[in-house]
Parts: structure tokens; sequence; C-alpha cells
């Protein structure tokens, strides 16, 4: 344990259950109704409103082999081929496996999905996969009815639940077993300012840290908050270097920052192209599979085409849709393009990558569980060996089902127990000033995009660096003061230190795979790097890395897997002056 944690007043309130869910989206609050079900004490704590997560902005769908000669092993190979080399093949057939009955389960939970005319459930095809297995609510809503559903339920069910609460750290035992979180809610409600909610088991399902990036299809709340606390508590991170960017996000124009709307990949499921100014097809050739190649795949096509014209976007040609499917079948892209001035029914939609998915996060076994004892971890804020180097598409609501499942299953069987919480605190982190966000995400879409280098990587690893060094002390004009605790400054030091660790990956793993791009290193190194970058902070704050011996994990109460080898260290994180 690090005993690190960010600057914070000490908790004015507390609360006791069995089960902390910390986190809304699909992942979360399936894990909280099956451990509710089962009897535990359940309490769900999420950053905005339930509905609020990155789960009601997916559009596509959910994977699983539901159709008529589809099978597990099939959607497994598929998986497998966007993964990379990196995918770990337990986990990936846990997720195959699990998957339909999964899906069926949150049929019974009340979630609608679109149907055929013979009344079967409705498939479509994504990139990377070789069947039609994508079930979809309507036509391109699929995260906003699963989440609906999803929230039903658990109002249905009366679970505790503790809204507009930014989770600050992990609380744990004088053994290191997990005993609870520390939390921060914001404005109204029966709980204000910090807080606690001691439990035994903590889950973690706070989504991803697109925000570390100017343009991404994430909201705004996905900050990192989970990894960060993670990392703070001793856990091991893994991959963090492998960020997905979608290939088609709505292009706003240069220098657009913040969440920018997806144009989902079902669309060229459906058969649209991607055209450059001329019209032609660039996909062509590229890839088997052509516009339906891996996500990683297409967005280096994108990539290399735009620098190919001298220009910073490609389109999305779906004009022989006609209107009438564009309405029904999209019409959540087709009221957000044309709010933009755009009218897909007409002209090509300028489409350009922005980051999507983090396909690392909190490294977890195949029961959710992390390397420190009684904290799990799920959806896109674990790194359960899934999605590899590279995220199969629509295969991230299907893991969030499934190893929600597996973690409630653990919990239920297991019943943590936990003595109460102790003060091990070797230092606070000193916070950064709420307007450094700004300058974080500037620097990493500079320097770890979707087109990295060895120099544009030293020189983002350099300004990161720099602004952990300053974060605590006065800059700038006499009258500045150092950041005082609060929302905005949490979520700016959680992403300095996700962004961190994220450079540091980048840097060590020197070779393309999946959705890491070196620039420098083009080609893939299997001999070499078919291997997983684990990264934890060391007792004075610094960060390790653990390079694996083979793609597989390793179980994660092995000796190594907190107590890292052949590692190297950073700057230390200073103590609070």
């Amino acid at each position: 344990m690090t005993g690190i944690r960010l600057t914070a007043p000490a908790p004015g309130w507390s609360i006791d259950a069995d089960v902390v869910v910390v986190g809304s989206g699909v992942a979360g609050l399936t894990t909280a109704l099956r451990c509710a079900a089962a009897g535990l004490a359940t309490v769900v704590v999420t950053k905005a409103r339930l509905e609020a997560g990155s789960t009601r902005w997916a559009q596509g769908g959910i994977a699983a082999a539901l159709g008529e000669g589809d099978t597990p092993e099939q959607h497994l190979d598929d998986t497998l081929v966007a993964g990379a080399g990196l995918c770990d093949e337990a986990a990936v057939r846990a997720l195959v496996t699990d998957g339909p009955d999964a899906v069926r389960r949150l049929m019974e939970t009340g979630a609608r999905f679109d149907t055929a005319e013979d009344g079967s459930v409705a498939l479509t095809r994504e990139g990377g996969h070789h069947r039609r297995r994508i079930i979809h609510a309507g036509g391109d809503a699929t995260g906003a009815e699963v989440s609906r559903a999803l929230v039903e339920a658990v109002r249905e069910a009366a679970l505790h639940t503790v809204e507009n609460a930014l989770v600050l750290d992990l609380l744990t035992d004088a053994e290191g077993h997990t005993a609870g979180v520390t939390l921060h809610v914001m404005g109204e409600g029966q709980h204000d300012g910090v807080g606690a909610v001691n439990a035994p088991a903590v889950v973690l399902a706070t989504g991803g840290m697109g925000q570390v990036f100017s343009a991404t299809t994430n909201p705004s709340v996905s900050t990192g908050d989970g990894v960060a606390l993670a990392l703070r508590a001793g856990a091991e991170v893994s991959d963090l270097e492998f960020v997905q960017f979608h290939p088609t996000v709505l292009f706003l124009g240069a220098g657009s920052e913040g969440q920018q709307p997806l144009v989902s990949e079902a669309v060229r499921g459906e058969g649209a192209h991607l055209v450059d100014a001329s019209g032609t097809r660039f996909m062509l050739g590229q890839h088997e599979l052509a516009e339906l190649a891996p996500r990683d795949i297409v967005a280096k096509g994108i990539t290399r085409q735009m620098q190919l014209k001298g220009t910073d976007h490609m389109y999305l040609d779906g004009r022989h849709f006609g209107a009438e499917m564009w309405e029904q079948r999209f019409p959540t892209i087709l009221a957000a393009c044309r709010s933009h001035g755009i009218d897909p029914v007409t002209e090509p939609i300028p489409i350009a990558p922005a980051a999507h998915y983090a396909s690392g996060g909190v490294r977890t076994d195949l029961r959710g569980r992390t390397t420190v004892p009684g904290l799990y971890a799920c959806g896109e804020a674990a790194c359960t060996g899934v999605q590899g180097a590279n995220r199969l598409a629509s295969n991230s609501l299907l893991e969030g089902l499934v190893f929600a499942e597996r973690i409630a299953a653990d919990i239920v069987a297991t019943r943590p127990r936990a003595g109460g919480a102790v003060e091990a605190d070797r230092g606070h982190v000193p916070l950064l000033a709420p307007e450094t966000r700004t300058a974080i995400q500037r620097v990493m879409s500079r320097g770890a995009g979707v087109l990295r280098s060895g120099e544009s990587l030293a020189a983002a690893d350099e300004a990161l660096d720099e602004l952990h060094r300053g974060a605590g002390h006065p800059t700038g004009t006499a009258e500045a003061k150092p950041a005082v605790p609060g929302v905005e400054a949490w979520e700016a030091t959680n992403l300095l230190l996700v962004s961190r660790v994220l450079v540091a990956a980048a840097r060590r793993r020197e070779e393309t795979r999946g959705c890491h791009w070196r620039e420098d290193r083009p080609e893939r190194d299997d001999a070499n790097w078919r291997r997983h970058l684990g990264v934890r902070l060391g007792p004075d704050g610094g960060l390790v890395l653990r390079r694996t011996d083979t793609e597989a994990f390793g179980p994660v109460d092995a000796p190594g897997a907190a107590d890292c080898a052949a590692t190297s260290t950073t700057h230390p994180t200073p103590e609070e002056p």
C-alpha cells in the first residue's frame, strides 16, 4: 500500500455497507443489482446522476453470438484478431461464453432491443466482426436504453445511491484489506462535503479517462478517477498506452475541444463508405474488411490519408441510405449532424479520429479482483485482458455485463470482511489548479495522440513532469495561491496521474501494436513486446513499471503483482508543504 492520498478534508459523515459500487454505467449497476439481490447491503456512488455516465452515449450496441450460425468460438476469434496478440484468451473465452446469457438477463431486467420483421432480435455488423452479431436499441441509442433499464431496476429495488459524488481514495484496515472509500458529495442531497462509505468490498466501475485528451467522445466526468484511486491505493494498472481512437467522430473544425459527437461504427456496418474530398474510397486494398477493419487499422488509414492530402479530416458517405433509413436506423446521429449544419442524407459527413476508449486500466483476474484485497474493478476502468491492444467494436458493454456478474458472484461467495479503516498516510498528493486540466489535455493530444513517436512522447513526459513538480506551489503573481481541495482540482490531479502513467508506458513500448502507433517504431515486435506493461506507484510516489514475461497476466496475488521486478521509477510525488 502506498498510503498516498489526495489532499482533502477528513470525512464528516459515513455510511456502513457490505459493498460499495463506484459508478452507474452498465458495469456498476449490474454489479449492484446482483449483490443486492443476494442480500448484501449495497451502496452505489456515482459522480453525477445515475444515468449520466458513459454507457448512455454508446450508440452501436452489444456484441454477442445470438444469431443463427454464429458461435462463441467465432466471436472469440474476431476478438483475438482485433486485440493484436495481447488478449488474455481465458478472459475472452469467459466473455463470449457467458455473453449470450448475460444479454438475455439484461433483457429480463427490462432492456428492449430492436427486432426484425419476424420478431427476433435485429442484428447488425461492425468493424472487425465477420458476422452480424450486434444487438441495438432505438436504432443508434443502445446505451441510452441499457442505462434506462438498469436505472429503473435500481430505483425499483430501492438501492442506496449517493449521486453527485466524486470518489477520492480507498480506505484500508490494518492488514491492508479494503475497508471502503472516501468521497465528496457536491451540492444538494442527504449528504454534503467529504464523507466515507465503510465496506469490505469496493467495486470500481468509474468508466474511462478520455478527458486526458482535448478531443474525445467521452463525457466531461471521464477523468480517470477510478484508475487514479487504484494507483494511490497500491494497485497495479496495465496497458494504459492502448487508447482507442474512434475512427469516425464528427469533425467540428480545427481546434475543437471537449466531448465530440460520435458517428457509430454501425453506420459503416450498414454500408457507408469512407472517402476523401474527391470521393475516393481509400480503405479499399488496405484490409480485407475495408471500412469494417478493426478500429486501429481504420483510424490509421484515415490519419494516413489526411497526411497524404494535407487536410485535417476525411468523410463518411451514407447518402445512398436515403432519408428513411437515416431517420429510422440512425436518428441520434442524424440529429447530431443536422444540429451542426450537416445533412447526411444529402452530403458526406466530415469525420476525424478522436480519443474514445481505454483498453487498459486496473488489472484484474477473471473474477474482477485487483492486486489489492477486497478491491474489484469492472468496465472501462478495468483491464481484464479481454481488450488486448485494441477493443473489438461493441465488446465494451458486453464486458461490463459479464464481468459485473462475475464480481458479484465472487463477493457473494466470499463475503469479504475487514477491520476498521486505519490512517496510513505517508503523504498527500499536492493538488493542481483547475486550469491545469486544459494544459494536460493539450500536452497529451500533441504528444500521445493517435500518432506517437519517441520524440513526441519525451516532450509530453517532460511537460507533464513540470506540471507534477509544480503541483501545490504558488505560481505566477504574488497573489497566486496553491490549489484548494475541490472537485476541479481533484479531477485535474487525477488526470495528471493517469497521463503520466500512459506516457511512461507508451515510451517504454517501443513498437507499433493495436491502437499504440509509434511512427519511429512502425513494426509489431512479438519477440520483445508481446507482453503487458504493469505500472504502480512506489512508496515514494514514483512510477514503477513491470513487463510481464509472456502475454499472460498471471494471478493478481502472485509475488510480482505488487512487488515488481525489472522496474524503473520516475519522479516521486512530493509531500505537501
